[in-house]
């Protein structure tokens, strides 16, 4: 009977403890809060602002060393999307910063999104891997390509908070909607013949199943796109999306 005890108190004891493991918020973000909400507008990023301030560059040193090490093993779905987000949106913060000031994150070679220069979740991986591999391999959401930022000019604009598993969709939607109703996601006429759209819709529109990149725009846009609009698209501004 004590054996059948002892199990019953360790069992609703592990319970407990996977209950914290799902919901709680990882330390880190508390710094990953402030830092953005300190830095980041929707004109940009205030790098040089961030660069000269030395107690906040070791902080963000401090969040990606925490993001690289997190065991995500415990999380469910939503929250594991949501740290995957958070963590290339740290790293590539952590990055550009180290770079600038610099007119553009972009590379010939693209090798600042290609070669290993990051630790996520244990392991040391791309920019490219993490996007491709993990968050579009594994969760298949479209709104992420409104959630993650590249540091430039064309990317969405970065959200001023970590996203959260219990807030993810509510974030994911918010951004989405922002950015369709944006001239940097789609820029119409003024006779409504004609719309560019961000390359993102281009570059990803296999990500947009069902009716397509445009459907999914019309269901976020104020002013739905006219049915036989002609479709272009932007070309992309690599520029760092620096606030000026």
């Amino acid at each position: 009977m004590k054996v059948a005890s002892r199990c019953l108190l360790f069992l609703c004891a592990w319970l407990s403890t996977a209950h914290l493991v799902v919901g709680q918020t990882a330390p880190w973000t508390a710094d990953y809060n402030r830092l953005l909400s300190k830095y980041s507008t929707p004109a940009g990023v205030r790098y040089a602002a961030w660069k000269g301030n030395a107690s906040d560059m070791q902080a963000l040193r401090g969040v990606v060393d925490a993001v690289g090490r997190e065991n995500i093993s415990g999380l469910g779905a939503k929250e594991q999307l949501a740290y995957y987000v958070n963590a290339y949106n740290a790293w590539i913060l952590h990055e550009a910063l180290e770079k600038y000031p610099t007119a553009s994150v972009k590379d010939a070679l693209y090798s600042f999104f290609t070669s290993k220069r990051i630790k996520v979740a244990g392991q040391q991986t791309s920019f490219n891997a993490l996007e491709k591999e993990t968050i579009r391999g594994k969760f298949g959401d479209p709104n992420i390509h409104f959630a993650l930022n590249c540091a430039s000019r064309s990317c969405p604009p970065l959200l001023a908070e970590a996203f959260q598993g219990g807030k993810l969709d509510a974030q994911f939607e918010k951004l989405a909607k922002s950015f369709v109703n944006s001239d940097r996601g789609v820029k119409l006429s003024a006779d409504g013949k004609t719309a560019q759209l961000s390359k993102i819709f281009e570059w990803y529109k296999d990500d947009f199943k069902g009716g397509g990149a445009v459907e999914f725009i019309n269901k976020r846009r104020s002013s739905p796109l006219p049915k036989d609009v002609k479709i272009s698209y932007q070309e992309y501004d690599w520029s760092l999306n620096e606030a000026k």
